[in-house]
């Protein structure tokens, strides 16, 4: 298992890093139209071929797993933060506090998460930028997902409040602010830890989700989930298998996550 996961690290540290210089090792800049060769098939010249617009898609790819790969792990952090805020003022204060903070837990728990994402992100605008659309995207998974997070530090806080370290902060006149940002929040380091590497590929499939139904980042800004439209042409799939590289590249990924991460590692 050891060595299994030593493979995936080694597989997730060489695609982070491709990501980090798609701009780089792109052959053409992700919005360039070679007008001239629309739908082409891989050549020299086109790795994996260009799409309908003319476009390469092997700099597409690499741009995409940049924008997908940074901000899925941007957004898990926000989700984190929030879980910590939420959870840990909870479990810390209990009382009405965490009567309330975890039923709107519940709430969002209740709901279906991609149905709930669908709903949000349909209320904003959706004739925004490229670049406003990756910072609408990210930030509404970052701030939906912090729900099951927050149930797992506040059960943690709730476990430390009768402590006997916290009940001597108390008796020492530690106010609650300060007690939760000295004294609960480090002790649940692991948790937060846990939750935070959980997200990333939960987001990254999240945005997918999204980018396929034409709600995540706009174009011509790529990202895994738009590229995974030309998918929805079932013939053109058959004819050209190098349409599958971005989800290929996806499921990889999530893989690696997975094996990398086993749940039981982590405190619950």
């Amino acid at each position: 298992m050891r060595k299994q996961r030593q493979f995936a690290l080694g597989i997730l540290v060489v695609i982070f890093s491709a990501s980090l210089m798609a701009r780089v090792f792109a052959p053409a800049p992700y919005a360039r139209q070679f007008r001239q060769s629309p739908n082409a098939p891989p050549s020299r010249q086109f790795l994996l071929g260009t799409d309908e617009l003319g476009r390469d898609r092997l700099s597409r790819i690499l741009v995409g797993s940049q924008v997908s790969l940074l901000l899925a792990p941007a957004a898990a952090l926000l989700s984190t933060l929030l879980a910590a805020l939420v959870g840990g003022v909870a479990g810390t204060l209990g009382g009405w506090w965490e009567r309330l903070a975890m039923g709107a837990a519940d709430l969002f728990l209740s709901l279906p998460w991609l149905f709930l994402l669908l709903t949000v992100r349909a209320m904003l605008p959706l004739n925004v930028s490229p670049l406003l659309s990756v910072v609408i995207t990210f930030a509404l998974l970052g701030s939906l997902g912090w729900a099951a997070a927050a149930r797992v530090v506040c059960a943690g806080a709730r476990g430390l409040r009768t402590s006997d370290f916290i009940l001597q902060a108390r008796a020492c006149g530690c106010r609650s602010l300060r007690l939760l940002i000295k004294h609960v929040l480090p002790s649940l380091k692991p948790a937060l830890y846990a939750q935070f590497w959980i997200s990333i590929p939960v987001f990254i499939l999240a945005e997918a989700n999204l980018g396929v139904l034409g709600l995540g980042v706009a174009e011509p800004l790529p990202s895994w989930g738009n590229l995974l439209r030309e998918l929805e042409n079932y013939r053109s799939l058959l004819a050209d298998p190098w349409l599958l590289a971005p989800l290929v590249l996806m499921v990889l990924v999530v893989s690696c996550f997975q094996i990398i991460i086993p749940l039981e590692d982590f405190p619950s």
